[in-house]
């Protein structure tokens, strides 16, 4: 079998330790060692996980700016056109811009603009909806909720080779190493 076939049926090698510390200097040798798709599961936030792991900052909050300001500038804009250029209704002789009766549903197409860019950004980024991902089939990875801490490194990455990153990881010293497939029914 050839590197690449084995490649493309293997989503990557899974190595499995007991602590936080450990996952941390292990994410941080791997990134130091050229490893660039590394990927790491803990049961609760680890500091300096983020950091170690090269995450870049999340484009959800100027997302969620921008859907915000549109959809103010939207409920402002069919107030404006409705009452000024749709439907001039002269009320108690009152100018037909009167902007302050504008105010509070803009607000609230600004928060709602807000809420569905966020949601929608928050679903495209993080590719979802996925129902099944592929560490799901490591042994004994529903520890990861519990009390296991596990580092994954992508059979996408460049760097990798199944001998030669299967001994790297062995070389950190975790409780295991196994690989993952990328179909459950393919045998590894």
């Amino acid at each position: 079998m050839s590197a690449a076939s084995r490649r493309s049926r293997c989503y990557g090698l899974m190595a499995e330790f007991a602590s936080a510390g450990e996952i941390l200097a292990a994410v941080r040798a791997s990134r130091g060692a050229g490893y660039e798709r590394v990927e790491a599961y803990t049961p609760y936030p680890v500091d300096g996980l983020a950091e170690a792991l090269g995450l870049r900052k999340s484009p959800i909050p100027l997302l969620t700016l921008i859907g915000g300001l549109l959809g103010a500038a939207t409920g402002w804009f069919l107030q404006w056109y409705s009452a000024v250029l749709d439907y001039p209704l002269n009320a108690g002789g009152r100018p037909l811009y009167s902007w302050p009766a504008f105010i509070p549903s803009t607000i609230e197409l600004g928060i709602l603009g807000a809420c569905l860019c966020a949601f929608g950004g928050m679903l495209w980024f993080a590719g979802l909806p996925r129902l099944r991902h592929p560490a799901f089939d490591t042994p004994d990875f529903r520890r990861v909720s519990r009390d296991r801490f596990f580092l994954c490194i992508r059979s996408e990455d460049p760097m990798f080779h199944i001998e030669r990153t299967h001994a790297w990881l062995m070389a950190l010293s975790p409780l295991r190493v196994a690989n993952t497939p990328m179909n459950p029914e393919e045998p590894a």
